[in-house]
């Protein structure tokens, strides 16, 4: 085969080391790629970025099989463009990844198909999403509908800061009740009828140290099966995935953003796509080819697929520019990336560039260094070890990737 993969971030670096190891694939071509996949895959110019010009890529190298990273080129029909072509593409058309480019129309979904949520009000505008605050007790979740890279949302603790997000979000809004439980990344594959789950995943929002601070794109994550039983996951599937898929056909990967409640899981948001950074872990864990999985949910033949999976943890680290998720500065010349690979750890680049002295930053989120172990505390140390070794101007990164799955993890060994 010969593979495509649209996008130029972390996320789709771990892809393409991925599919890169696979015995059926001859190629694989990125649009527009990143200095780190271009060590396993050939970047090619994504034009402006749209659907035309990502279909007109794939048919300059008679890509078999197109993989969709980010979540805009799906959202603005890029999947209903290669399949218009006949081109076979992994991901959902442009109605169905409304579930992630709308707030609005998801929470409505949720609601109207009975799929367990939390209680929310849409407004036009902020003097009607004002009024609407009266509703709800604090903390409580302010959303912009769209699209905004994972930055969209505000846990606001008072009326004042709820005032303050409005001012400074994009309307319409969602006002929604602040759910409390274990935040759980929940990512499903999809052909339409037949769902294949990945293993669980758990994101770390906040930009610092104890989930303090503004919500950010991701600024780490680990993959571990002992984040959910067996019976959380059935239920998760029972109650929320197969009902979406069914109602929707959905194809391509389906992520459930949930808080696992005292009354049971509750979706938190959809994302149509790959979650970032949990892509890293997740790649890093698995040990099944995932190309012709992929190429088979494609051409709606997954059936009932099964993935294999490493027993070990695997725990990704972000390095983010100084100031993120504020203002940057960009070019700063990165140190260590090799050192760091040394140990074992994979770092894939997020916000990278080529300079004229080397890789240089070019994004907030820069570096996810992932590494795994035998257990969750070998995975996060090994993780840590490699990115004490990388370097430039400004990084910073969280110190707790991970922490909080230690008590769970430690108490599914002792239970064992």
């Amino acid at each position: 085969m010969k593979v495509l993969i649209i996008g130029g971030g972390g996320r789709e670096h771990a892809l393409a080391w991925r599919i890169a190891q696979s015995p059926e694939v001859e190629r694989v071509f990125a649009a527009p790629g990143n200095p780190g996949i271009a060590r396993v895959a050939a970047c090619l110019p994504a034009g402006d970025g749209s659907p035309k010009a990502y279909l007109a890529v794939a048919e300059s190298v008679d890509a078999d099989l197109t993989v969709v990273g980010p979540e805009a080129p799906l959202v603005a029909g890029v999947v209903d463009a290669f399949r218009a072509r006949g081109r076979a593409i992994f991901g959902p058309t442009a109605a169905a990844a409304r579930l992630e480019g709308s707030k609005i129309f998801a929470k409505n979904f949720l609601e109207q198909s009975g799929i367990p949520t939390a209680g929310f009000v849409a407004s036009p505008d902020a003097a009607e999403a004002r009024h609407a605050l009266d509703r709800f007790s604090y903390p409580v979740v302010i959303k912009s509908d769209g699209l905004a890279a994972g930055k969209g949302v505000v846990v606001a603790e008072d009326r004042a800061v709820a005032e303050a997000a409005l001012a400074s979000l994009k309307p319409p809004f969602v006002i929604e009740e602040f759910l409390t439980g274990d935040e759980v990344s929940f990512i499903v594959l999809s052909d339409g009828r037949n769902v294949v789950p990945l293993e669980p995943t758990q994101d770390h929002k906040a930009v610092f140290d104890g989930d303090a601070g503004p919500n950010t794109g991701g600024m780490g994550a680990y993959c571990d099966s002992r984040i959910l039983s067996g019976a959380e996951s059935r239920a998760i599937l029972d109650r929320i995935i197969r009902p979406t898929i069914d109602a929707t056909g959905f194809t391509g990967f389906l992520y459930a953003g949930l808080m696992m409640t005292a009354a049971g899981p509750k979706v938190l948001e959809f994302n149509v796509r790959l979650g970032d950074p949990e892509t890293q872990p997740i790649m890093h864990r698995m040990q099944s080819d995932l190309a012709p999985v992929l190429l088979a949910a494609a051409r709606g033949a997954l059936r009932e697929a099964q993935l294999q999976w490493n027993p070990g943890p695997s725990v990704c680290v972000v390095l983010a520019s100084g100031g993120y998720p504020g203002a940057f500065d960009s070019g700063k010349l990165i140190y260590g990336i090799g050192a760091a690979e040394a140990t074992g750890a994979s770092v894939f680049q997020a916000g990278t560039r080529q300079g004229s002295g080397g890789v240089e930053t070019a994004g907030g989120r820069v570096l996810g260094v992932t590494a795994s172990g035998a257990d969750l505390a070998a995975a996060i140390d090994s993780a840590y070890a490699a990115a004490h070794l990388i370097r430039f101007d400004g990084m910073h990164y969280r110190t707790d990737i991970g922490r909080r799955g230690l008590k769970r993890y430690n108490k599914s060994i002792a239970g064992t």
